[in-house]
């Protein structure tokens, strides 16, 4: 089993992770967007969300293999203790326990940042994330039937979220 270090990203990862996550665009429900982002605008993301928010990756053998984020929940001040989390590993490693790792590496730097909230949007059908956020100690907040179209599929969405001021 290749050993795992848990990192905040750099620069050099942007390529990487931008690969993890087209997969999904073009492969999966997990993301409802449907066009696959350029290095470029990935990497603005990254910047833009790293620059206030705790923002990892997994390497192992010195390649990324997944990563999480925290971001805004939403824009409003009264929301600024909310956060949103993110979390995608390589399509190939996935149910190994990365983003458990990740998430639980997230949720102490979300909880020293002083986020109160947490909220995981999850693919309605997405079992294994909602298990993993279940786990970890997140409950559904809400349900929203059908919001999404991909693939010729209709989509629910369900938020999951974590308390961490309890």
């Amino acid at each position: 089993k290749a050993c795992t270090m848990i990192r905040d990203v750099e620069d050099r990862d942007i390529a990487r992770i931008t690969q993890i996550y087209n997969w999904y665009i073009v492969n999966g429900v997990e993301t409802f967007e449907t066009e696959p982002l350029t290095v470029e605008q990935m990497r603005s993301r990254v910047r833009a969300i790293s620059a206030t928010h705790p923002y990892i990756v997994a390497e192992e053998d010195g390649e990324v293999v997944a990563y999480a984020y925290a971001h805004p929940w939403k824009e409003r001040a009264a929301y600024a203790a909310t956060w949103e989390t993110t979390v995608y590993a390589d399509h190939a490693c996935v149910r190994r326990g990365l983003g458990t790792a990740l998430m639980r590496v997230l949720i102490d730097r979300c909880r020293r940042q002083g986020c109160r909230v947490l909220i995981a949007c999850i693919t309605g059908c997405n079992a294994p994330s909602i298990a993993m956020h279940s786990k970890l100690g997140f409950f559904r907040a809400s349900h929203f039937k059908g919001v999404g179209m991909k693939m010729g599929r209709t989509l629910d969405v369900v938020d999951y979220e974590l308390r961490l001021d309890v």
